[in-house]
């Protein structure tokens, strides 16, 4: 039993050093002749912030009623952002170490994780300056707030989920890529990242109670209840019970347990494949 737990944490550790490097050397590569540098990560969802805000909240003014409309938006942004992040370089994560892979003998998950933990790192100090934007805008920050985590380890769950399968499969078929990023597309306007949920309840109950058992979007608006406003629309305010919260939370759980099982099962054959 002692052997088997000193190899087990051995094992663990050498993950971790792997995982540590990956993230090093992608941040090293992807900003190594960039003047800005890693100022790039924190301005491509601001750049988008203040478009979409200055179009859909000042010309159209879809945010009319909401509180702080502008960290509502900018939230929403962040929060989709990592997601897309995560599965977007997940996919090609496996076959863009296929030298490493032929190489070296360690275990597979690493790659998709490091992918993961650089775009944690990008959100974590995105969340900073929304913070600072929040107070700069006179918002009402609450000690309840900081339960925003738990909801990102939710949105986490899904993502990673979603990128050992997409990692997998698109060792098999690269069409995948291109399906995803149409999929993400889709997705990005199927969730309330810039519209407001309660007029989409207005005018079609069952549209909004079908929007809303989209993970990702009980996830934004969740965050926004306790971040921004408690005017915001959640799971409660669309279903007659509050069980229907379950299942977007159902659905992160089976789609990260089915991703990992064909993960693991296509891993042996990484090698090969690439």
């Amino acid at each position: 039993m002692g052997e088997r737990w000193a190899s087990a944490r051995r094992q663990y550790a050498y993950a971790v050093v792997l995982i540590r490097e990956l993230v090093a050397t992608d941040f090293r590569m992807k900003y190594q002749s960039s003047v800005l540098g890693y100022v790039w990560s924190l301005l491509r969802p601001f750049f988008m912030f203040a478009i979409m805000y200055a179009f859909f909240g000042i010309f159209l003014g879809t945010g009319n009623g909401i509180p702080h409309y502008s960290s509502y938006l900018l939230l929403g942004i962040l929060l989709w952002n990592f997601f897309a992040e995560v599965t977007g370089q997940g996919v090609q994560s496996v076959v863009a170490q296929a030298s490493m892979l032929r190489k070296i003998h360690f275990p597979k998950y690493v790659i998709v994780l490091s992918v993961s933990v650089t775009a944690l790192i990008n959100l974590a100090i995105s969340f900073i300056v929304l913070g600072v934007f929040m107070v700069t805008l006179g918002a009402d920050v609450r000690w309840a707030s900081f339960l925003v985590i738990l909801l990102v380890a939710e949105l986490a769950l899904l993502a990673i989920g979603m990128s050992f399968f997409l990692s997998a499969l698109y060792v098999k078929f690269r069409d995948a890529s291109y399906i995803w990023e149409i999929a993400l597309q889709a997705g990005f306007y199927v969730t309330p990242v810039f519209y407001v949920m309660s007029f989409v309840q207005a005018k079609s109950l069952f549209v909004a109670a079908v929007l809303m058992s989209n993970p990702i979007a009980q996830v934004i608006q969740d965050a926004r209840y306790l971040m921004i406003t408690k005017q915001t629309t959640v799971t409660e305010d669309v279903f007659s019970t509050g069980w229907y919260r379950l299942v977007p939370i159902a659905t992160d759980l089976v789609v990260a347990a089915l991703s990992i099982w064909y993960f693991k099962r296509q891993a042996p054959l990484f090698a090969e494949a690439v």
